[in-house]
């Protein structure tokens, strides 16, 4: 008898204890909200006291900023228009369209209520991995305007990281097969330098699978077994052309983006372009569509084995004859892929080219040149006209695992999948607040993303 009552109160114990944790957590988020709600309201009078000044022309205000400047005229072309970082605009009556960096795009403050001659415009050129939530349509498709990686966008910034045509035909560091086969006594065919460890793309694992069947030299801290020299070891030194002579003795270079989407291509696969190197590529599914040969690089299929591809570059890497047909285009010279020179050609913007507007500059132009034509529909009594982001304009599967059996992996590697997922719910939670078009606190939009998740698995 003793033993059951022994249980029974502490059975008594336990569900009074919940009870008073359940009180105390609902106590807490009530307070928390009430803590957010008076740091925006503090946020804003701090705001306000930072000097608003009338301007003859359009206000732009970069919300989350690339640059930190206060403000700025801007000349495109024909029209002007005043850009700024100063959040204290948000009412002014000639603030016409705001700007976000993909990045740093925050529920914690944002242009709320959006007014009717609001217009939204995101600049995201970077990975998904940075803010998932962007790429789902219920959040993506509330923006007026676009640059992205994507060649839907309204600014297309998928050659972002080539400088032009003659930096992919260009010889500077191309080195004698010979004398790359001389090497080869001391160095791997392959080459391996990351230092982003276990990304969305799960290449570490693919790459740990294929250094079981052929020899590969990894100087970043990803699989590291070779050292770079002191003064390379950091990310800023993979431009130097101290860098570019170590990579410029190997024939290929594992070429792998930290995420798989349609146009997502970095310097991960124009750099050894450039450098005559043989790319092995794993990244965006349609990177035919960019290489500047059907036979530039070796693109990996991942439905088929590692072991594979191993094989395929040691008969390569033997047979010199086949393995100089990946670099006949540079040799030659000649790009064949139109649709890489006409993109190069078209695009209004440069890279490293102090001639030409960067392509920041271009987007904020674009943005400007769209308010000013509504301006001037509003003047003739047209109606204006709307631009809307469509799903494509920025877009990324889910995260997908390679199944090979792995020595050891980061707990990034399970997470990525789970952060797509919850991202999805965030987006549909995040577009259905905006959509109410007044503001909301961190708190309230939790408990619509936990309602939106009970909903769906109910």
């Amino acid at each position: 008898m003793w033993r059951i009552s022994v249980k029974k109160r502490c059975a008594f114990c336990l569900c009074a204890c919940a009870f008073v944790f359940l009180i105390m957590t609902f106590q807490v988020i009530e307070q928390l909200g009430q803590f957010e709600q008076a740091a925006h309201r503090q946020q804003f009078t701090h705001v306000q006291a930072v000097r608003v000044i009338d301007v003859p022309y359009p206000v732009i205000v970069w919300w989350s900023p690339l640059t930190g400047e206060l403000g700025r005229l801007g000349e495109c072309g024909r029209n002007r228009c005043f850009f700024t970082v100063n959040k204290s605009y948000h009412s002014h009556p000639q603030t016409k369209a705001f700007l976000f960096y993909g990045t740093d795009f925050s529920i914690e403050s944002l242009p709320l209520p959006r007014h009717e001659q609001h217009q939204w415009a995101l600049f995201h050129e970077e990975s998904p991995k940075n803010n998932y939530k962007l790429f789902h349509e219920p959040l993506i498709t509330l923006f007026n305007h676009t640059a992205s990686f994507s060649r839907h966008a309204h600014l297309p910034l998928t050659t972002q990281h080539l400088e032009s045509i003659n930096a992919l035909t260009a010889q500077t560091h191309l080195l004698p097969l010979a004398y790359k086969n001389h090497l080869r006594k001391t160095l791997a065919p392959v080459v391996y330098v990351q230092s982003d460890c276990d990304p969305p793309s799960d290449r570490d694992v693919y790459v740990q699978e294929l250094m079981q069947h052929i020899q590969v030299d990894s100087y970043g801290q990803c699989l590291h077994n070779k050292d770079l020299p002191p003064h390379l070891r950091d990310s800023t030194a993979m431009d130097d052309q101290n860098f570019y002579q170590i990579l410029t003795q190997y024939k290929f270079v594992l070429a792998f983006e930290n995420a798989i989407c349609d146009d997502y291509i970095t310097e991960k696969l124009w750099r050894p372009l450039k450098l005559g190197v043989v790319p092995v590529y794993y990244g965006a599914p349609n990177v035919h569509m960019w290489l500047p040969d059907s036979r530039s690089a070796i693109v990996v299929d991942p439905d088929e084995p590692p072991k594979k591809l191993a094989q395929y570059l040691k008969w390569l890497d033997k047979n010199d004859w086949e393995y100089l047909k990946y670099l006949e285009w540079k040799l030659k010279r000649e790009i064949s892929n139109v649709n890489l020179v006409t993109a190069l050609k078209e695009r209004q913007w440069g890279v490293q080219d102090i001639g030409q507007d960067n392509f920041i500059d271009v987007f904020e132009c674009m943005v400007c040149n769209r308010v000013w034509e509504n301006i001037h529909r509003q003047e003739k009594k047209l109606p204006p006209k709307v631009w809307r982001a469509e799903e494509s304009h920025l877009k990324c599967p889910s995260p997908k695992l390679f199944d090979f059996a792995v020595s050891s992996s980061s707990s990034l590697r399970q997470m990525w999948r789970a952060s797509y997922e919850q991202s999805k719910k965030e987006a549909r939670a995040l577009g259905l607040m905006l959509r109410r078009n007044r503001n909301f606190t961190v708190t309230q939009f939790w408990r619509e993303v936990f309602t939106d998740r009970e909903e769906t698995a109910n």
